[in-house]
């Protein structure tokens, strides 16, 4: 495993190892745990770490070790955050560290801050707002735009400090106001999506889709409104913890922390002025790789990256996908860069259903789609490419339920339009290269015509036909061969 790598991310909440694979711009995880120290609970300023917390992190930073250099990774990158930037014998514990054989990076808050502003911009290179990380110790404020991490502030505000601070009407929002203004934080323009990062965020986000029935439960990129923040402290109100335990996909571990974060949302919501909240599963850890890329390797596309390489791993043939892209576009010529690269993305996995049972193609696709560890796109996008992906291994054109919950009906018949023309490149070229090379498609108002040179004719047999008059008539045209 000569291309894994790995970061140790020591934090106020938890002690975490992710090996890390595949390409620069979309790594793939292979192996991540943690365990929950809790270096930070009950850290006040000048404070010692507790103990009890520094064994249990190293007992754990010793096993991590050892699975890291058991699965081939050399040069683990080892970084540690507020809880031991801010105790006053950190400098000790990261000697302690050091005896293990892992040098360790003790990140400034400002190195947090843009850390987690470039791991937001991994997985959304077009975000422009500001990026909220909370964790255990500190809160890091970060103005992303352009591609690029500009304003940036790190605040005690972790969920473990909360804990400890005041309660009360106007008491929090005058104290965060009171930081922001010592930081020097400037004010950006109301309207601005606000984008979370961390445990305890992730977590609220978890219980707002529980109380809003909403239902893919995938957490990054999911979208809520600015008023989200109240309604959660509102339900967190009237909910008791075996209640919240009742709820599944809430981590338990968290519970104890939801209404602090709850209440800083709200407050930082109403002082930001955000228009939307929206997850991000990438931070600190990925906007580490990320801050280390070449310029050419970051303004690559993660989803197209990451399907890429999913394609090439699951399919037959590795360059198929990228030519089914080019051969299909000019039936689509119409569509913005937003569905142009979801059609790519639905190319570069049009081979993945291969060695399933034939009967659960479809299935297969929509699984990859709706369920795989994509960044870069929103529950409609992953709706959109798993109705391609449907609709080309032989499903159908009719949406499947959780899809046409996450999308409209135009845009479920966009994406079959492309699922029925990736079945076509398909059928027409048996997955290699070469009859897609010497054909094309067109379109006018009244047909789509598909054109082969006379030495190619006997390509267009009776399976070919069917599959090009079915795409036509879902592009209310008929075929034409020319």
């Amino acid at each position: 495993m000569a291309d894994t790598h790995a970061i140790i991310d020591i934090g106020s909440n938890s002690v975490r190892l992710v090996v890390y694979d595949g390409p620069a711009r979309a790594p793939s995880v292979l192996f991540n745990e943690k365990v929950s120290a809790g270096l930070g609970r009950g850290l006040g300023e000048g404070a010692a770490l507790n103990r009890n917390a520094v064994a249990q992190a190293l007992r754990a930073l010793k096993r991590f070790r050892v699975v890291a250099r058991a699965m081939g990774v050399e040069g683990v990158r080892t970084v540690a955050t507020a809880a031991v930037r801010d105790a006053s014998d950190g400098k000790t514990f990261v000697s302690e560290i050091e005896a293990l054989g892992l040098p360790v990076e003790l990140l400034s808050g400002d190195q947090e801050a843009r850390a987690s502003g470039y791991g937001v911009l991994s997985a959304f290179p077009h975000a422009d707002g500001v990026v909220g990380d909370l964790g255990g110790g500190s809160l890091e404020l970060v103005r992303v735009r352009g591609g690029k991490v500009h304003e940036r502030v790190s605040l005690p505000l972790g969920v473990l400090r909360l804990a400890g601070m005041k309660k009360g009407r106007g008491i929090l929002d005058r104290h965060v106001r009171k930081l922001l203004v010592k930081a020097g934080w400037k004010s950006v323009e109301d309207g601005m999506p606000f984008w979370l990062v961390g445990g305890s965020w992730r977590a609220l986000a978890r219980l707002h889709m529980y109380l809003s029935d909403y239902p893919l439960p995938v957490l990054h990129g999911y979208t809520m409104p600015p008023e989200a923040a109240s309604r959660l402290s509102r339900a967190l109100g009237r909910m008791d913890r075996k209640r919240l335990k009742g709820i599944e996909s809430l981590p338990s571990g968290r519970i104890g922390a939801l209404s602090d974060a709850a209440a800083l949302l709200m407050t930082l919501t109403r002082l930001l002025g955000s228009g939307s909240l929206i997850v991000s599963a990438y931070g600190l850890r990925e906007g580490l790789i990320f801050e280390g890329l070449s310029g050419e390797v970051r303004a690559q596309d993660p989803l197209i990256e990451a399907a890429r390489q999913t394609g090439a791993k699951l399919g037959r043939f590795p360059e198929h996908g990228d030519l089914l892209a080019r051969w299909t576009a000019p039936l689509f010529t119409q569509e913005d860069s937003r569905s142009a690269r979801l059609r790519h993305a639905a190319c570069l996995l049009s081979d993945v259903g291969w060695m399933a049972n034939p009967e659960l193609r479809a299935e297969r696709g929509l699984d990859i789609a709706l369920y795989g560890n994509w960044v870069g796109v929103d529950g409609r996008g992953r709706a959109m490419i798993a109705h391609a992906l449907y609709t080309s291994f032989g499903g159908g054109s009719m949406p499947a339920p959780l899809v046409a919950q996450l999308c409209s009906s135009d845009d479920c018949a966009v994406a079959a339009a492309w699922g029925l023309a990736i079945r076509l490149g398909q059928r027409l070229s048996g997955g290699v290269a070469g009859p897609l090379e010497v054909s094309h498609l067109s379109i006018d108002q009244k047909h789509v015509q598909l054109t082969l040179s006379a030495d190619h004719a006997l390509l267009y047999g009776e399976a070919v036909e069917r599959r090009h008059r079915q795409l036509a008539a879902m592009l209310k045209r008929t075929a034409k061969l020319g």
